[in-house]
């Protein structure tokens, strides 16, 4: 079962527990059996998402409440697996363009079957999965309950859109105005101003001839709102051209983030029934009315602590665990230019001195230029000297024999971000911090 830091620390000190794992930060007892315990049902809450998805651990309480226990907030690479598949096609065509016995494979999808998602798709799912079975192994977990996403396409991109026109697509979920808070971050686009109310704003005039389209919508806080009036965005952001720059940008990116929720979420609800448990879904609307019922900020982590009905929440006022998708290395032992011809290699084994890259260590340096005690994620070489990134900044040249493995490399890094209060501030300054609020024991 969770615990507090209290318990947890007077635990280890009377030798009744050590420590089993730094991230999350679970503590094994030693004097006592599953069997002779009696433990409390959990239930893991997720808010999927396009680039992060939030996680809640909580505790039912009568009256159909819930006590948080634990909050995470786990973020997905797709972009990163997507970006380097492309690179890698690219390289390979160019590669058999240059050799005659070599046609280029233009078709080469024979395995390509129905229901299949692409990879950094799939990612998002199994990632989400993995910390599931995870957090299923260090606590007594009895059900999920996820949010069902869903946007519609054809609002976002024809807000007018009615009747038959419907049959090309698909109908439901999201308004326009939730998927612009969620575009633009739920800041206003010309002052950067948050935590105000927004108004949905024409970046070309409507009374210039601007379309209702989600390309031509943006967020802006009253007083900028008022300020643009009818001029075109050009002129009014003419002293700020980066940020005039940035918004047209922003304004024509395509919809990937809604069609990446709207392809993963059917097969997300299919995995978790895999995992035995029972599962619960709720829409995003009745996670919206819940957050702004009981006054809670906008977080991922909080978001997925309010899916599904509930009548009351408490210890929600905790630091959120950042997991962010790291990956596990290559298997590629070349590295390439441009072209896509190899201009180095790399070490034949992940292995040095009993080192990878990604372990957790702990290195304490007793001579040198480098005297000190560092901890942080390290990045091996085969000479033996390694480099340390620790949360000031990155060490170099820290020899294996002063290292000690903390915690293996699982392919995640981690960052403890400190609690907000009802006003979606910090209550702490933000960085990382050795030991949870809450630390599972068990």
């Amino acid at each position: 079962m969770p615990c507090t830091e209290k318990r947890a620390r007077l635990l280890l000190e009377r030798g009744r527990a050590r420590v089993h794992k730094m991230f999350p930060f679970t503590i094994r007892v030693v004097d006592r059996l599953v069997e002779d315990s009696e433990l409390q049902a959990l239930r893991i809450k997720l808010d999927p998402g396009s680039k992060t998805t939030g996680i809640a651990l909580v505790r039912e309480t009568a009256e159909n409440g819930v006590a948080v226990i634990n909050l995470f907030e786990l973020m997905h690479r797709g972009k990163q697996i997507s970006e380097a598949l492309t690179a890698r096609r690219g390289h390979r065509r160019m590669r058999r363009s240059k050799l005659r016995y070599r046609a280029p494979r233009f078709l080469n999808r024979g395995n390509k079957g129905k229901g299949r998602l692409a990879p950094s798709l799939q990612h998002r799912v199994d990632t989400t999965l993995a910390w599931v079975n995870r957090l299923q192994r260090l606590a007594p977990v009895s059900a999920i309950s996820t949010e069902l996403v869903r946007f519609d396409m054809q609002v976002l991109e024809n807000p007018d859109i009615e009747g038959a026109q419907y049959q090309q697509g698909t109908l439901a979920g999201y308004e326009v105005r939730e998927y612009l808070l969620e575009k633009w971050g739920r800041t206003c686009a010309y002052c950067g101003a948050k935590g105000v109310p927004l108004q949905i704003e024409h970046i070309h005039p409507s009374a210039k001839g601007g379309s209702n389209r989600i390309s031509n919508l943006t967020l802006a806080c009253q007083c900028c709102n008022q300020k643009k009036g009818a001029a075109s965005i050009e002129d009014f952001l003419r002293k700020q051209p980066e940020r005039l720059k940035r918004i047209q940008a922003q304004a024509k990116r395509p919809l990937k983030d809604a069609a990446a929720v709207n392809a993963t979420r059917w097969a997300l609800v299919n995995a978790l029934k895999t995992t035995g448990l029972a599962v619960e879904t709720a829409s995003g609307g009745r996670t919206k009315f819940n957050r702004s019922q009981f006054n809670i900020p906008k977080t991922h982590a909080l978001d997925a602590a309010c899916v599904g009905e509930l009548d009351g929440i408490t210890g929600w006022q905790k630091p959120t665990l950042c997991l962010k998708a790291m990956g596990r290395g290559s298997y590629q032992r070349t590295r390439l230019d441009k072209f896509g011809c190899v201009r180095g290699y790399l070490t034949r084994s992940k292995s040095v001195q009993g080192f990878q890259t990604g372990d957790l260590v702990k290195a304490e340096v007793t001579k040198g230029k480098k005297t000190g005690s560092y901890t942080g994620r390290v990045a091996v070489r085969a000479s033996g000297s390694f480099n340390i990134q620790t949360r000031s900044g990155l060490v170099q040249g820290v020899s294996h024999r002063y290292c000690t493995v903390v915690q293996r490399g699982d392919g995640y890094g981690y960052q403890l971000v400190a609690k907000t209060d009802a006003t979606g501030t910090a209550t702490a300054s933000q960085g990382t911090r050795r030991v949870p609020r809450s630390t599972f024991s068990a």
